[in-house]
Parts: structure tokens; C-alpha cells; sequence
């Protein structure tokens, strides 16, 4: 029984660890190695089930849609509502940058919940990596509409003279940590839900390898175990939800200085 408890008992943080597949090492170009490690093969897997579940739920050559397609252009009618409230009559030129941001991070955080599966969202090169080129992004777009206009965003309106380079630098240093804080945000909780849900089946797994009175009374802690998960499938849809949210904030305050 030892012997099978640490075949499955890791690390919480394990499940967070990237390590490569397949390795290719070519003498091409002076020295090329390539790497397919489970964040990119990940990474792939979710691409392709993004685009199958669109593609099955075409309405195209279906005189009937499916409950699927029904559900998927619910979906994208309360995203659009939702990103017209927030940027305004911009919406539309945004809309398709934001679904696909909101289905790739809510899928990837609904197949990070399956067991032994990698959380892609839990990867800070992931999540960092959106909020940087997001960051960067609106950055030229706030640039590329107002000009030198868009510096006066550092500047609240009526504020007296002296408190100007004060004000400005607690401004500056607030925009450029949304370059940090749109990713850290969506990387710690699915970091921690995932975390605590490891160590709890750990313990849980210990105490049903154990005797029959002690697997017994370890149905009440399971059971508060499954609400757990059901909570970490909603967390999913929250992050993802929460991340467009204040994307579509961002966009914004870069297209009316806000």
C-alpha cells in the first residue's frame, strides 16, 4: 500500500512543474533545440478544443441549430453585451480579441480541473504573458488615438500644482502594475484553488487506504472535498470572466481617457 500512495502522492506544487516531452537537438543554423514540453502540448490541446466546439456548433448548413450552438451563441450574445456596456460603441471592433481571450483562459481552466491534467493558466509565462502584450497593447492604442494628449491620464482633473509630480507617480506606478496585476491575479487563484484542492485528495487518499471506521468517517471531509471542486469549476469561470472584465476596463481608459 506504501508503494502505491507514492506513486500518485506528489508535490502540491508538482502539478505546476513544465517539463519537456520530446526533445530534438539538430545541428541547423549553428545549434537548434527544440522542446515540446506539457505547457505547449497543453497549449494545443486547448486550441483545438476551442476551435472544435465552435466547429460542431456551426449553424451554417443546419436548418435546426443544436442545444450545443444554441449554448455557445448565448454565450458570445452575453460577452457582447457585456463588452458594449464596459467600451461603448467601440464594442464591436473588440469583440472578437475578447471572446477569444474569455473561451481560451475558461477552457483552460476547465481542463486544468480534470485530474493529473496541467493548468495552463496557472503558468506564469501564461498568464503573465496576456497581461504583458495586453498591457503593451492598449499602451499603443491610448498612444496611437490621443497622442501626447494620452500623458494627461496621469493627471486628475483639477489637481493643484504642487501635488502634480506626486500625483503623477502614484498614477504611473498604478498603470504600469496592471501590466503585473491582470496576470498575478488570474495565476494565484488557480494557483491556490489547485494547491488546496492536491493537498486535501492527499489526505483524503491516506485516510481511505486506511481502515474500514476510518474510510468511513472520511465520507463527511469527501464530501465537503466535492463541494470544494464544484466551487473551483465556478472560480474557473469567474477568473475567465473577470480577466475580459477588466480588459475590456483597460480598453477603455486607453479610448476615452478615463
Amino acid at each position: 500500500m506504501q508503494n502505491t500512495a507514492s506513486v500518485f502522492i506528489l508535490s502540491p506544487l508538482s502539478q505546476f512543474e513544465v517539463v519537456n516531452l520530446i526533445g530534438l537537438n539538430a545541428p541547423i543554423l549553428g545549434y537548434l533545440h527544440i522542446n515540446l514540453t506539457n505547457l505547449s502540448l497543453y497549449s494545443i490541446f486547448i486550441l483545438l478544443v476551442v476551435l472544435g466546439l465552435h466547429f460542431f456548433g456551426n449553424n451554417d448548413y443546419k436548418l435546426i441549430p443544436s442545444k450545443w450552438s444554441i449554448s455557445l451563441e448565448s454565450s458570445f450574445a452575453s460577452l457582447s453585451t457585456m463588452v458594449k456596456e464596459q467600451i461603448g460603441s467601440q464594442s464591436e471592433k473588440y469583440l472578437p480579441f475578447i471572446y477569444s481571450l474569455f473561451v481560451f483562459i475558461l477552457i483552460g481552466n476547465l481542463i486544468s480541473n480534470v485530474p493529473y491534467s496541467f493548468a495552463v493558466t496557472a503558468s506564469g509565462i501564461v498568464s503573465l504573458g496576456l497581461s504583458f502584450t495586453i498591457f503593451i497593447g492598449v499602451t499603443i492604442l491610448a498612444l496611437s488615438t490621443h497622442g501626447i494628449k494620452f500623458f494627461s491620464f496621469f493627471i486628475p482633473a483639477g489637481t493643484p500644482l504642487a501635488l502634480v509630480p506626486l500625483l503623477v507617480l502614484i498614477e504611473l506606478v498604478s498603470y504600469l502594475a496592471r501590466a503585473v496585476s491582470l496576470g498575478v491575479r488570474l495565476f494565484a487563484n488557480i494557483t491556490a484553488g489547485h494547491t488546496l484542492l492536491k493537498i486535501l485528495s492527499t489526505y483524503l487518499f491516506k485516510l481511505f487506504t486506511g481502515n474500514i471506521i476510518v474510510a468511513v468517517v472520511t465520507l463527511v471531509p469527501f464530501a465537503i472535498f466535492l463541494a470544494l471542486i464544484g466551487l473551483e469549476l465556478a472560480v474557473s469561470l469567474i477568473q475567465a470572466f473577470v480577466f475580459t472584465l477588466l480588459v475590456c476596463s483597460y480598453l477603455r481608459d486607453a479610448i476615452e481617457l478615463h
